[in-house]
């Protein structure tokens, strides 16, 4: 094992730094749009039951982003310090790690499916359920709350296998969860006859049967073996997992704050106001999960680099990815912003407040949505080279700092429309303050490994 872990760093400090990071952002780039494709193959599908059932679906992604907030705080938090380790060849510390991430990730899991059911109902109203949309919230947040365990320590395995610059093995888990919701969906909702529960119920199986092949993937290959007898939940260990973590967990838990008050805000124009603009958020995330996966090819690079002290690597995959992200997006946003209804009515065709809604809302969006590619790989190489306190205020500047503002004045003075433009005021903001931010840390890498502090 310890001859593999050596073969991998050579590879990760030689290589050809655009094709070391083409090869690692592939399979990362096709899980994350199976992944974004199938939850908005749910909404699709939800969309044929009625407006509630789709806004009901929205409201619950909160939840489900908050489950994912502590995979990723466990997952990035484990991941960057192993990706450190075997860039620094300390192969035992990382196996340490990977053990301790998956396993913390599992009983936190655990413990919001427990706290999830019990106050359901509450949880639901304070969401943003109006009367209406109540019952087919609670039902299909109940279902989806058991998955809550297996859901996060299997973002922990897929983010761990990426760092070490495994992702085709963390591919395989996702597709195959993402392709058997995919399938299960119309299955259950329609010819079983089971309606919103069905949706749940699919997205329930795919994530335990996802789960269980990561688990068969970890035992394969270069992979580090989780291991009970590894399970290390001592305070230097924990600590790496916040210093790494943390910017994960404020980004993604900002982001299940800001989708609540998004509902809250929506819901007082209507059902229909909900579901249009839970429709936008989808088709943005399948957009920027290209952007996602290439970012998190360059993290293993940018890990290994870092580690080694190989600066200049870590400056020129940065670079890279950049361009690469600003490109594919402007040309996302041209196509999407001239085609904007046709792509709201997909989901929830012959509702015209709906597509209204989602019509304005999405050409906000895409106005800006460009900006957000400096702002997302700032975070992703702040991150992973362990900058903590810069990478904690970037992940909660677009939610944190300038979308939660946005949602609560801007409603006040322009209705609806402050509503539908408040993620793109968001996004303008957090890209002019990502860069003071991160251009001080891009030029401290041209320095040499030991002048650095």
């Amino acid at each position: 094992m310890k001859r593999k872990y050596k073969d991998k760093y050579t590879k990760m400090t030689t290589a050809p730094v655009p094709r070391l990071i083409g090869s690692l952002a592939i399979p990362t780039i096709i899980s994350m749009l199976i992944t974004s494709f199938y939850v908005m193959a749910d909404t699709y599908f939800v969309g044929k039951i009625n407006t509630q059932a789709t806004a009901a679906v929205g409201i619950s992604f909160s939840i489900m982003a908050i489950i994912q907030a502590f995979g990723f705080f466990f997952g990035h938090g484990s991941g960057n310090y192993i990706s450190r380790k075997l860039g620094a060849r300390d192969y035992q510390s990382a196996e340490k790690m990977a053990s301790t991430g998956f396993f913390c990730a599992f009983i936190v899991g655990g413990i919001i499916t427990l706290l999830g059911l019990i106050f359901l109902s509450p949880i639901c109203r304070a969401l943003g359920s109006t009367d209406t949309i109540l019952p087919y919230a609670e039902t299909y947040l109940g279902i989806i709350l058991l998955g809550a365990p297996f859901m996060a320590s299997s973002l922990v395995l897929n983010n761990q296998m990426r760092f070490q610059g495994n992702a085709v093995y963390a591919m395989i888990g996702i597709m195959v969860g993402a392709v058997l919701n995919i399938g299960l969906d119309p299955l259950l909702i329609f010819v079983f006859d089971m309606g919103i529960a069905g949706a749940a119920w699919a997205t329930l199986i795919s994530q335990v049967c996802s789960f269980s092949i990561l688990i068969y993937m970890d035992s394969r290959g270069e992979n580090i073996r989780i291991r009970l007898r590894n399970f290390t939940p001592r305070p230097a260990m924990l600590k790496e997992i916040v210093y790494g973590g943390s910017p994960s967990l404020c980004r993604q838990g900002l982001s299940s704050v800001a989708t609540i008050l998004l509902n809250v805000a929506a819901g007082a124009y209507g059902d229909a106001a909900i579901a249009g603009m839970s429709i936008v958020t989808r088709v943005c995330m399948f957009i920027n999960s290209f952007l996602i996966g290439f970012g998190q090819g360059f993290q293993p690079v940018c890990g290994y680099n870092y580690g080694a002290g190989i600066y200049p690597r870590v400056r020129q995959g940065f670079w890279f990815c950049v361009k690469i992200g600003v490109v594919f997006l402007t040309v996302c946003s041209v196509i999407g912003y001239i085609y904007a209804p046709e792509i709201v009515e997909w989901f929830r065709k012959g509702d015209p407040e709906v597509t209204a809604v989602g019509t304005q809302a999405l050409r906000w969006q895409l106005i800006t949505l460009p900006l957000g590619t400096w702002v997302i790989l700032c975070n992703m190489l702040l991150q992973t080279i362990r900058r903590p306190v810069r990478a904690v205020l970037l992940a909660s500047a677009r939610q944190g700092l300038f979308f939660i503002p946005a949602i609560l004045i801007l409603p006040c003075f322009l209705g609806l429309q402050g509503v539908e433009m408040s993620q793109a005021v968001a996004d303008l903001c957090s890209f002019l303050f990502a860069l003071p931010v991160a251009i001080p840390v891009l030029n401290s890498l041209k320095v040499p490994r030991e002048s650095t502090n």
